[in-house]
């Protein structure tokens, strides 16, 4: 099986790191008046928030790394890469169309919700279910990451609803799918060291 190139460990390892930064960086520009447990990150991202153009840059950076990362997880299902991918893209489209300093905006909401459903259906699509992958790209992980997401957007809609906690239910959501391409990337680079330091008799078995 073909594994992963060792530069989309740092696409992967990369993605939540800008995305996680932008967003703390860019709340300490908008200073105390943004909370980050009752406002979403689309406030940052709004034209005229101090920290517009860091929410900017962290959600394209965050696309490319996802792009890159697609096309580096060679291991993976074809469905899975493409849903990746296009995941990435999705990034960088909701940076170009920030919404307004005031109100909703369709067009960025829009683009918002088809991300996140690619980059939640992106594990269960690139799981390989036959021979023996590695671990992160089995079927019941990856089956279980698709559901984390999917319950924890269920989450961050209820929170919506209330007028609750809806910054740490996105931001709890966001994290995990920019966290778990690193991880299938990991166990992917794992398995290929693995193999590589068993004996030669043991692989012909």
């Amino acid at each position: 099986m073909r594994l992963v190139p060792r530069w989309a460990l740092l696409s992967s390892g990369t993605a939540p790191v800008v995305l996680i930064g932008g967003w703390t960086v860019a709340a300490r520009l908008q200073g105390p008046a943004y909370d980050p447990v009752t406002q979403t990150i689309s406030v940052l991202a709004a034209y005229g928030a101090a920290g517009f153009w860091v929410m900017t840059v962290a959600f394209t950076a965050l696309g490319v790394c996802h792009l890159f990362t697609a096309l580096g997880l060679r291991a993976a299902a074809l469905p899975g890469r493409v849903a990746l991918a296009a995941g990435g893209v999705t990034a960088c489209v909701v940076a170009l169309i920030p919404p307004p300093s005031s109100g909703g905006s369709l067009r960025h909401g829009a683009a918002a919700t088809v991300g996140f459903a690619l980059l939640a259906l992106w594990p269960v699509l690139a799981a390989v279910r036959r021979g023996s992958p590695p671990w992160g790209l089995r079927l019941v992980p990856s089956v279980a990451a698709t559901l984390l997401m999917l319950f924890s957007a269920a989450w961050f809609l209820v929170e919506m609803h209330y007028d609750g906690a809806v910054g740490v239910a996105e931001r709890f959501v966001t994290s995990v799918q920019a966290l778990w391409p690193f991880v299938v990337v990991a166990t992917c680079l794992r398995r290929r060291r693995d193999d590589g330091a068993r004996p030669l008799t043991e692989m012909a078995d």
